[in-house]
């Protein structure tokens, strides 16, 4: 890895590329005009509207008659347009400050009507306007319902400090601008005598309510609600206009040349013109600062990946909770600033007013200083006000720095103020128990001194990519990284972050326990918990990176000689139910040792579960295949011969053996197949006699695909009735007559093919295939033996079960009750044959359920006794029947060894009092040794073979089958060898009774014809 930058040119260079944010989100498209370029086409054509008014008025309109017509009625139409326009506007669905454009919209009519009455003086009448008149009454209705309308539009305070702030601006500008314009002008219009009182009172009227419009024009309009900040704008701006008109208007030298259709009248026409256009400058854009304010959402970053989503909405600026927005005013600074001048800009015109008069020699007059008195006293109020409110303010930010001081000093988390420049700026004392350092200790270090150097690089690309994004569209991020601490080593740190004044904050805490924690949880996941070697998810992600991570040029070559090494141990099972699961934990963690050490460095060693494990060894680029393959299977040898060494546990020696299946890679093999691979090779290194090494051949899975096709059948062929129920007579060997029959399932499926029961009992035994068979089996021999006692034909029916299989809960013993109760089946008419028992079968629990079905009339049968039975089960089990087992049989004649084991067999039954019966007797010679040997009752060929049910009712019918009689003496060659060689007669052909002569097992007996 190359040495890491430096921070000055990375971390620098990072927060220096911050670009500029845009100012808010784009414009949207207006309801009512279509949208920004419409609004543009909207405004040309009221500029040139207004233009060509005003060329005409400056033009004289071409005639005098023309002039009177567009100064009376163009204005009376115009100021009607803004009533009608205003009005519209609030009866639209949600209009904020409906009450304010209600108000204009009123004092436009006003306007209208009363240019409507000057032209009907002036156009229709011919002749001057009476002053005073019922235009002017309308004429001074104009500013009281806009004076209204601007307060409701103004941003109302909440606190009645506010309120009186706001009343004493109001006064300042107005009694400024009243001593400014007595002192020019209204104190000689007062003093001209003029026809009557109503004349002069109506010529100071006019200036006195345009001073009162003007006051709340410029007061409101550093105060005006945020809401739809455009129209507002558009409303003050004409209304403002409309005054200084009337201003004009009023001024002596104007008054009196004044004539309608001149210039001036351009100036209302324009005025009402905007005032119409208003409502309608904004459409969708406007502000929704003064309504309900949106939250901002941080999104979290995760590095190297970018947040999709739509921009969000500008928020809104939200007023600190319970204060005065008059006395936080959320506006720009220049804004700001001229509404602090306010009052002074007032005092310096009062001053202005005053120093005219004395300029001019005049002696001051009253109306001046008591306008102007009462104005410096406004203005001493009103700074007595905020001198107070400051104060308060003062207090406020304290309480507010010391609370905010006092949550960052507390704070578990470490706050860093980085510069543009990478060095630190500010760190709070929370440094001291997170890194081990003081926060003047990091004051003015570099900030990439401090991140790991293999981070740095992702560090920096992060606060790039952050820094260059848009600020309302992710406004956070979120960077982990180590962090160096103050005693030399890394944390774990994870880091909110926030632009700050070209820099960055950064909100840090510790969270190496996490990672850590994060890490050991990952282990745990991947990991066998007993052994810690790698689990079956983490070695089959492995398997499958072996097979796909190689290079194209080497992956050939290397693919064909990675192989599996699927291991099971042999034994294993015994050691857990002898000694105990501790001591078999304790023998799985020594043999995952031994694979661990046996196994490269490269290679994997895992368990999958139980006493399974697997190795994954990696090809190594070897070209001779046959060598590799020869390396593999000596090493897998090895192995099983390393995990077939005993075990010392607890100071005794403990033996498993070890079966090993190995499968070789191979192009388009997945990692699921190697592994099935290697698991079909191991089983069959299980089924060849276990403490083997198998290597995977083709022809084990087509094996297991015919094994599945046929349990597949199996299981269709039990709901199809391709299934038949045969019955061997179990005979008497002193008499021949038959005590009872044998059931004995065989299967000839749709296709024709006959399944003898060593083929189809062996996929049979696998679950619920097994339990489904057992049950159909005993269903069937029940019913036909109860059809046959229904007919006099009433012989004991034996119907042969696992040990296993008569436990499990899928027969429980009211099953067996019920079945003898539903076909009336006697006491002793049911024989129960048990096989199957082994080491794993709990003998507490099969004695109490064959005690149950003894108390049911069932008679059980110990089936396979010499064969592997223990002692011990003889001993507890309650048997009635014990059946020799057939390879003690099959050789009583020729060994003598023999002999002497199946005779002393059959004297313990003898001395226990119970029956037995020797399966496989398909010799005459074997039915002589039998009976002289004590056993009574033979099953097998000399007899008879299984029979259908016709067959079986006409041997029934006999009641015997033929027996060779005669005494016979065994005579040994060699003293280990002999036969029966006198008094043994010819039973062959009339003991089969299935019409054939050869002698066959009756596992592979055919199914007669029926």
């Amino acid at each position: 890895m190359s040495s890491p930058p430096t921070s000055t040119t990375l971390l620098d260079g990072a927060l220096r590329a911050q670009a500029p944010a845009p100012a808010g989100p784009p414009p949207t498209k207006s309801p009512f005009f279509g949208g920004p370029g419409s609004n543009t086409v909207h405004q040309l054509l009221l500029a040139l509207v207004c233009a060509g008014y005003a060329v005409g008025s400056a033009l004289g309109w071409g005639s005098d008659h023309v002039a009177l017509i567009m100064g009376d009625f163009g204005l009376s139409a115009a100021a009607g347009a803004a009533s009608v326009s205003c009005f519209l506007y609030a009866r639209t669905r949600r209009v904020r400050l409906r009450p304010a454009w209600l108000l204009f919209s009123f004092s436009s009519a006003m306007a209208a009507l009363g240019n409507m009455i000057w032209g009907w003086y002036e156009v229709v009448l011919e002749r001057p306007v009476p002053s005073p008149s019922l235009a002017d009454l309308f004429f001074l209705c104009f500013a009281p319902p806009a004076i209204v309308g601007l307060l409701v539009l103004a941003a109302r305070p909440v606190t009645k400090a506010g309120w009186i702030c706001l009343a004493l601006d109001a006064w300042l500008i107005a009694g400024s601008l009243l001593t400014l314009a007595w002192s020019l002008a209204l104190a000689q219009a007062a003093e001209l005598d003029g026809p009557s009182v109503a004349t002069a009172a109506l010529t100071l009227a006019y200036p006195l309510l345009d001073i009162a419009l003007v006051s709340m024009v410029l007061v409101l309009h550093f105060r005006r609600s945020p809401v739809n900040r455009t129209a507002v704008n558009t409303a003050v701006s004409a209304l403002a206009l409309t005054v200084m008109c009337d201003a004009l208007f009023t001024s002596p030298l104007l008054h009196n040349s004044y004539r309608s259709g001149q210039l001036l009248d351009a100036g209302w026409f324009a005025g009402s013109l905007l005032l119409a256009y208003a409502p309608w400058a904004a459409g969708r854009h406007r502000s929704r600062a003064g309504g309900e304010g949106h939250t901002r959402v941080v999104h979290e970053h995760l590095p190297g990946r970018r947040i999709r989503s739509r921009p969000p909405r500008q928020p809104a600026r939200t007023p600190v909770p319970g204060a005065d927005p008059t006395r936080y005013p959320a506006t720009r600074p220049i804004t700001g600033s001229l509404a602090a001048l306010t009052p002074y800009l007032a005092a310096a015109v009062c001053t202005l007013g005053i120093l005219y008069n004395v300029l001019n020699g005049r002696s001051v007059d009253r109306v001046v200083l008591l306008t102007g008195g009462a104005v410096v006293l406004a203005l001493v109020v009103r700074q007595g006000i905020m001198l107070l409110d400051n104060i308060t303010l003062t207090q406020e930010l304290a309480q507010k720095e010391n609370h905010f001081r006092s949550l960052v000093q507390g704070s578990s988390d470490v706050i860093m103020i980085a510069a543009p420049s990478g060095v630190l700026r500010y760190v709070s004392p929370a440094a001291a128990g997170v890194y081990g350092r003081t926060a003047e200790e990091l004051v003015g270090t570099e900030l990439a001194d401090l991140i790991h150097p293999e981070d740095l690089g992702c560090v920096v690309h992060e606060v790039r990519r952050f820094l260059a994004a848009v600020p309302q569209e992710e406004p956070t991020t979120r960077i982990e990284c180590r962090f160096r601490s103050g005693d030399g080593g890394w944390l774990n740190v994870e880091s909110t972050v926030n632009r700050h004044h070209g820099g960055l904050i950064f909100n840090s805490r510790d969270v190496t326990e996490r990672v850590r924690l994060q890490a050991q949880l990952q282990h745990n996941a991947e990991h066998d918990p007993l052994t810690d070697l790698p689990n079956r998810a983490l070695f089959t992600r492995r398997v499958q990176q072996a097979l796909s991570g190689r290079r194209s040029s080497d992956r050939g070559a290397a693919l064909r000689n990675t192989a599996v090494l699927f291991i099971d141990l042999d034994g294993f099972k015994a050691v857990n139910d002898t000694i105990g699961h501790q001591a078999g934990d304790e023998l799985l963690i020594q043999a995952a040792r031994r694979l661990q050490d046996a196994v490269r460095q490269g290679d994997t060693a895992a368990r999958l579960g139980g006493d399974e494990f697997a190795a994954l060894i990696v090809g190594d680029g070897t070209r001779d295949r046959g060598a590799r393959e020869g390396h593999i299977l000596e090493l897998a040898d090895r192995l099983r011969l390393t995990l077939s060494q005993p075990y010392l546990i607890d100071g005794n020696e403990v033996r498993v053996a070890a079966s090993i299946g190995v499968a070789f890679a191979e192009a388009g093999l997945g990692a699921g197949e190697l592994l099935r691979n290697a698991d079909l090779a191991m089983y069959r290194a299980k089924a060849g006699g276990k403490g083997r090494v198998e290597l995977y051949r083709p022809q084990m899975q087509q094996d297991v695909v015919r094994k599945a096709e046929l349990a597949t059948r199996l299981r269709a062929a039990l709901h199809d009735g391709e299934f038949a129920l045969l019955h061997q007579p179990v005979v008497r060997l002193d008499d021949g007559r038959i005590s009872s029959v044998a059931a004995q399932p065989r299967w000839r499926s749709s296709q024709g093919v006959l399944f003898t029961p060593a083929e189809f009992l062996r996929v049979a035994d696998e679950g619920d295939r097994t339990a489904e068979l057992g049950r159909w089996v005993l269903e069937q021999a029940a019913e036909q033996a109860a059809d046959r006692a229904a007919s006099g034909l009433n012989v004991p029916v034996v119907v042969q079960l696992g040990a296993r299989r008569l436990l499990d809960r899928s027969l429980p013993l009211g099953s067996v009750e019920a079945l003898l109760t539903r076909h009336g089946l006697p006491s002793g008419s049911l024989v129960i044959e048990l096989s199957d028992i082994d080491a794993g079968v709990s003998l507490d629990d099969l004695e109490r359920r064959l005690a149950a079905l003894r108390r049911l009339g069932v008679r059980i049968a110990l089936d396979g006794f010499g064969g592997g039975v223990a002692i011990t089960a003889l001993r507890r089990l309650p048997v009635d029947v014990l059946k020799l087992d057939r390879g003690l049989v099959e050789g009583v004649v020729e060994s003598a060894r023999l002999h002497k084991i199946t005779s002393g067999l059959l004297r313990i039954a003898g001395d226990l009092g119970l029956q037995s019966v020797a399966e496989g007797v398909d010799l005459p010679e074997q039915v002589v040794a039998l009976r002289a040997m004590g056993c009574t009752h033979g099953q097998g060929m000399a007899f008879a073979g299984p029979l259908d049910e016709y067959r079986l009712r006409r041997a029934l019918g006999r009641g015997s089958c033929p027996v060779p009689h005669g005494p016979a003496e065994p005579a040994f060659a060699g003293g280990g060898a002999g036969v029966y060689t006198a008094g043994v007669p010819a039973v062959l052909g009339g003991g089969n009774l299935g019409g054939g002569t050869a002698l066959r097992s009756h596992n592979e007996t055919p199914v007669p014809p029926t």
